[in-house]
């Protein structure tokens, strides 16, 4: 695949170039032979010089753009790996529901409780979409359970 760089482009049409061979082309023509070596070197040396600038543009370009996705990747969530990270957090919710019930229903009633099992339900809902953000997308998760089971 070429991916090529508008100034790379431009390296092949590059009228400074064209003018630094015209110009070598007529300085042998003037010197002769005695002195082709050391013309050729020196419009080497030039050509060399715009492809390494070339070069530097591209490799600059394609390692920015390599960071890049390496921060994107940095920013996704990584997948709960373990058990624990997976039915920990909802195992201390519902342990932590005791009280919480036993506080709110003296309290408020009825409708404590279930505004206090509303909160733990929610809160559980954001750890399973933060774990697995494909779930509010509607694609089944490849490592979970499939209806097949």
């Amino acid at each position: 695949m070429s991916t090529l760089d508008p100034q790379d482009a431009g390296l092949r049409a590059d009228q400074n170039l064209r003018k630094d061979l015209d110009a070598t082309v007529r300085a042998r023509r003037e010197l002769g032979d005695d002195y082709d070596s050391a013309l050729v070197e020196s419009f080497l040396e030039k050509v060399e010089q715009r492809i390494d600038g070339a070069v530097d543009r591209r490799v600059r370009r394609q390692l920015a753009e390599r960071q890049m996705a390496t921060a994107r990747e940095s920013r996704r969530p990584k997948p709960a790996d373990s058990w624990g990270e997976r039915y920990g957090f909802a195992l201390i919710t519902l342990v932590l529901a005791i009280p919480l019930s036993a506080i709110a229903g003296p309290i408020a009633g009825l409708s404590g409780v279930v505004v206090t099992w509303l909160g733990i339900v929610g809160v559980n809902a954001v750890q399973a979409v933060r774990l697995n953000p494909d779930l509010l997308r509607g694609r089944p998760d490849p490592d979970g359970p499939t209806r097949d089971d």
